[in-house]
């Protein structure tokens, strides 16, 4: 199991360049090599921010993803029509500036044929990765509850008989990657899974509801499905990621993890726990006494939302009050969540983003060296 004191969720900010240049290669500007130039460039951008930071692991910073989950829908034909709004959809919250937005579901979303997979889901970026760092590369993968989002009772049923069956071909897809990701030499995988957290809230979890399974069932089938994906691979360390929604600094829901955190915590077939505690949104440390002893608990300390640096007496303190509930040996440090889980981002620049991440580096040191 790795034990690394510092992590990194998975999204960085995309150079303003790489925007342009996924809007070049669209318009026929930029040639696909052109473009994979331009995208490597970044990565390695990425992989040099947080080697020079003093991260224990890295990520390709996702610079290859239009969202931390469309990766599924490029590589897999039968999701039929979709664009970003279908990440993007919900009633955001924002403080001050930032304010609220209200996205409407798009009304045709959903899968309208049987699963096929045209290529490998991530695969390219992990084995780029490897050859730019000697560090620990992680790489993340949706977890398959998220992907409730695509199915409509209504145009789903022609090529699934239920949701339960269209979820078993994602966590076959899923589960597949993962055996690949391991031929390439994958050691760490982390789990996105900011669906659980999404039924701390009334009008979050209605939608998950309507799709037909409760909020029990939703916990009980969900852990199933993720730790499906997981289960067998026993080189691999995974991690689970779970936070409030993050887009353009705003947030989904608020709430503690104590409706959730047993069940999750301790049936997660996850040992790294990365969960989001930057502000009062995420509640307490209580529900860290849910952890078994065999997990490690990243805590998310460090905020993508905000331009404001974390003051480290406060980091300090926080760890401090963590750790009445789980041993030192088994915190550790990052921030709350991607600097951009999609390309949109939040609205911080990567100086700022270099900047938080080593604040993180900076407290680790403090407190485990």
């Amino acid at each position: 199991m790795i034990t690394a004191h510092t992590d990194v969720v998975g999204s960085l900010v995309r150079p303003v360049a790489l925007r342009k240049a996924r809007d070049d290669r669209k318009t026929g500007r930029l040639s696909h090599a052109q473009f994979k130039s331009i995208e490597d460039g970044a990565v390695d951008e990425a992989v040099s921010l947080q080697e020079a930071v003093g991260l224990d692991i890295v990520t390709d910073g996702e610079m290859r993803r239009l969202s931390f989950q469309s990766q599924m829908l490029e590589a897999v034909d039968g999701f039929g029509a979709w664009d970003i709004d279908a990440f993007l959809w919900g009633h955001w919250h924002g403080h001050g500036a930032v304010g609220e937005r209200r996205r409407d579901r798009p009304v045709n979303l959903g899968v309208v044929s049987r699963l096929v997979r045209k290529r490998h889901l991530v695969a390219e970026e992990f084995a780029y990765l490897p050859g730019r760092t000697c560090r620990i590369a992680k790489v993340t993968l949706p977890s398959p509850g998220l992907f409730v989002n695509f199915w409509s009772p209504e145009r789903s049923k022609s090529a699934y008989a239920s949701l339960e069956h269209f979820l078993a071909d994602v966590v076959a897809i899923l589960r597949d990657e993962v055996a690949e990701l391991v031929r390439l030499g994958a050691t760490y995988i982390q789990i996105d899974a900011p669906h659980y957290t999404l039924l701390l809230a009334p009008e979050t979890r209605a939608f998950y509801e309507s799709q037909g399974w409760r909020i029990d069932q939703w916990l009980s089938r969900g852990i199933e499905l993720d730790n499906a994906v997981m289960a067998g691979f026993a080189d691999v360390t995974f991690a689970i990621h779970l936070c409030r929604g993050n887009q353009e600094g705003r947030w989904l829901v608020e709430g503690d993890y104590e409706p959730i955190a047993r069940p999750i915590f301790q049936r997660t077939g996850a040992t790294r726990l990365l969960l989001e505690y930057d502000d009062d949104r995420s509640g307490s440390f209580a529900p860290l006494r849910h952890v078994p002893d065999d997990k490690i608990v990243v805590l998310g300390l460090i905020s993508t939302k905000r331009l404001q640096m974390e003051a480290p007496e406060d980091l300090v303190r926080r760890i401090t009050k963590a750790n009445r509930f789980v041993p030192l040996e088994r915190l550790a440090l990052s921030p709350q969540c991607g600097f951009a889980s999609s390309i949109v981002g939040n609205g911080l620049s990567i100086d700022d983003e270099r900047r938080k991440l080593e604040r993180v580096c900076e407290i680790a040191r403090r407190i485990w060296t």
